[in-house]
């Protein structure tokens, strides 16, 4: 019957009952509809039905069952036959939803259920027709959980840990569970899903997992050390007064000292590029998220170092700031108040994703959230500046 099915007199009214099978899971007692039909189309239903229509009509309208009949008593098939293997829709959206519910009770046994961005990420992936398309797919959805679920690693490579969780060192190198991941991660750390391979590296350092140690990097100036060829290398640099780059794998060759009772972070390489042009305090950029390669250098720092750490003024910025200093005892926040926000706000740009507390100052985030602006490094520079180069 596939002659039928593509006849220019039959195609549109076939694939109208196509539709109509397949929605309703093969029933026959509703209607199709032609519209602006051509007089090939309107013989035809002429010839299906018994009953004469002008050619002035506008739209021919068939019940199934009748055309089923035709098709049964002139062609010896009845209309599904003629048409072919139809859809059952309404089994594959109960099909997909029972499988969408699979997936959320798989999920409620992470060990994350229950924290807020957990929710807001599968309800994200809900919303925009992940979850079917998961379930459609039979992806393994189970790895992405079990992933998760051992996040935040300790600073292991990717590989390593790609084959300790999932048994494949490639396992996260490309594909449908690092992409999830990511996604996850972002809703976790208030960022927004990376774009490009330097945003992902530094997510997936966010959670602990190194995918290159030559790509984890630390920017740095004034920083003097001891401890093998690289603390040689840091202290040449430091009396020279040029900006160095380190790479993780550097920093793995011997025990550092940073031989330092102050050190300061800020987020923008235009930061560090400016201090260079006079005598400063030892400074580390962290270009963004702070890497591994940040976090073994700032490990390296002697018991009371004073670490001055200071970010944009903005969500992703005051979350990073408000994690250093959960995760250095020592850590301060550099210029990291409502007052320094209030200098820069009148020109700031405007502030975009989830909002965050600032617990060593709330007066900051009220002040953020009321602006709506963000403030930029580069818009206190003056004011960073002052310190970095007031006794160096």
């Amino acid at each position: 019957m596939a002659d039928l099915v593509t006849h220019p007199a039959w195609r549109r009214l076939l694939a109208a009952a196509r539709r109509s099978l397949e929605r309703t899971g093969g029933r026959l007692d509703g209607a199709v509809s032609l519209s602006a039909p051509s007089d090939a189309e309107r013989l035809t239903v002429i010839g299906i039905t018994g009953v004469h229509r002008p050619a002035s009509v506008g739209r021919l309208t068939v019940r199934l069952a009748e055309l089923d009949e035709h098709l049964r008593a002139v062609h010896g098939a009845g209309l599904a036959a003629t048409l072919g293997p139809l859809r059952d829709r309404p089994h594959e959206r109960e099909a997909e939803s029972s499988g969408r519910d699979t997936v959320l009770a798989f999920a409620a046994g992470s060990r994350h259920a229950g924290e807020q961005w957990f929710a807001d990420w599968l309800e994200a992936l809900r919303r925009d027709g992940t979850l079917t398309r998961i379930v459609r797919a039979g992806l393994p959805y189970q790895h992405v959980f079990a992933v998760l679920d051992a996040l935040p690693a300790p600073e292991e490579p990717m590989p390593a840990f790609a084959e300790r969780v999932l048994g494949n060192t490639k396992a996260l190198a490309a594909g449908f569970v690092p992409g999830l991941v990511l996604r996850a991660l972002g809703a976790w750390h208030g960022v927004a899903t990376p774009a490009g391979a330097e945003h992902e590296r530094g997510l997936w350092e966010l959670a602990g997992v190194v995918p290159d140690d030559l790509a984890s990097q630390v920017l740095v100036l004034g920083l003097r050390a001891t401890g093998g060829i690289v603390g040689d290398w840091l202290t040449a640099a430091a009396t020279a007064g040029v900006p160095f780059r380190l790479t993780l794998n550097q920093l793995r060759l011997a025990p550092l000292a940073l031989d330092h009772t102050d050190i300061f972070v800020c987020e923008n390489p235009a930061v560090l590029r400016a201090a260079a042009a006079a005598p400063t305090r030892p400074l580390v950029c962290t270009e963004g998220v702070p890497s591994v390669a940040v976090h073994t250098l700032l490990r390296a720092a002697r018991p009371g170092t004073r670490i001055h750490w200071h970010n944009d003024f903005d969500w992703t910025g005051v979350r990073i700031t408000a994690a250093a200093l959960a995760r250095y005892p020592d850590a301060a926040p550099w210029r990291m108040s409502a007052a320094d926000y209030a200098i820069g706000a009148p020109h700031g740009v405007p502030l975009t994703g989830a909002s965050a507390d600032t617990p060593w100052d709330p007066l900051l985030a009220a002040a953020m959230r009321d602006s709506g602006r963000a403030v930029m490094e580069e818009r206190v520079l003056d004011s960073l500046l002052q310190d970095l180069h007031r006794t160096a």
